[in-house]
């Protein structure tokens, strides 16, 4: 069978006193926040390590739909100009290829969803270190992307044991806002500005035909459904 390349340029939470908490309105001025301290820091090195995580959950996403779709995963890896591929067997290929950038935005519309709804950020920054460390080392064979996966699989453990459950919070939103602006940012700079680069529009436009640029609008189209619905379901006033 022919081998396919897929390319992109703890513990449990403790109880939380109610004094530790935050009330869920400080959302409706965090989120927004968040996202202008994002865009005017984009281009500065502060962001490089969220990025490179992103592309993580970019390449972890070919994997995983490598693996629930029957193939199998021969290896992933991350490199330190935030690009990667993951190698896999079998499966089925419309799923895999479409994994990377869609993939990578539901997780991020599911981190910050679950941050905002919720009050088991601890045990969401655990999940998150776990996966993390499982992924490197089933699948990571490169140092850079062994070392990143591993560092920060353990950071998110250290952070949801030591570290308090309103930080944990505010870092899972960071993740989810800065996963949410990057994805199209990166759809868009791939597949319609830079429409001659190997992208996973690319392959999929060879494989199932049309164009890179018709693939790449249309998952920008997903993105733009698909990020104002996490933001009004992360937003939306609890029921008491």
């Amino acid at each position: 069978m022919a081998t396919l390349t897929w390319v992109m340029d703890n513990t449990l939470p403790r109880p939380v006193s109610p004094a530790t908490q935050h009330s869920p309105k400080t959302d409706y001025w965090l989120l927004p926040l968040l996202a202008m301290v994002c865009v005017f820091a984009w281009d500065t090195q502060l962001l490089t390590p969220l990025k490179i995580l992103v592309v993580f959950f970019h390449e972890g996403s070919h994997a995983l739909a490598t693996i629930l779709t029957g193939g199998s995963v021969l290896s992933m890896h991350i490199v330190a100009n935030q690009g990667g591929h993951v190698q896999s067997m079998g499966g089925w290929p419309i799923v895999i290829i479409s994994a990377g950038y869609l993939g990578s935005l539901l997780w991020g519309a599911l981190i910050l969803i679950l941050a905002a709804r919720s009050s088991a950020d601890r045990l969401i920054m655990a999940m998150l270190g776990i996966g993390m460390l499982v992924l490197t080392a089933l699948y990571v064979r490169n140092l850079y992307g062994f070392g990143f996966g591993l560092l920060g699989g353990l950071s998110a453990l250290a952070s949801a044991k030591f570290i308090s459950t309103w930080i944990n919070d505010l870092i899972l939103k960071l993740i989810g806002v800065v996963t949410m602006l990057y994805v199209p940012m990166d759809i868009f700079s791939d597949t319609l500005a830079r429409s001659e680069l190997r992208s996973d529009a690319r392959i999929l436009a060879e494989y199932l035909g049309g164009t890179t640029m018709f693939w790449g609008a249309l998952w920008l189209l997903i993105s733009a459904v698909v990020i104002p619905a996490a933001l009004y379901v992360g937003l939306r006033p609890r029921k008491n």
